[in-house]
């Protein structure tokens, strides 16, 4: 059970990161849970665990290194989308 609601905030959260920046609407909704679970490791790996918990997921940093993960992502695709044209 751990796992699914790991899934539905980690998609929470990548859908947020994507918001933020405008960037993850073209990602995807897998793409959006991939990069809210990365996202939430990054995040708690690099500022700790503090603030709200949900699934055992620190929201704050969770939500910063998903906004990190997004960023980078759409920076890879729109650079491979210039040099295949």
């Amino acid at each position: 059970m751990h796992l699914i609601w790991a899934l539905i905030v980690g998609a929470i959260i990548g859908a947020i990161a994507g918001a933020l920046t405008s960037k993850g609407k073209s990602m995807g909704w897998i793409a959006n849970i991939v990069a809210g679970l990365i996202g939430s490791w990054l995040g708690e790996s690099l500022l700790g665990d503090w603030g709200p918990k949900l699934a055992g997921m620190a929201l704050i940093p969770s939500i910063i290194g998903a906004i990190i993960i997004v960023l980078i992502a759409s920076w890879f695709v729109t650079r491979s989308n210039r040099t295949a044209k």
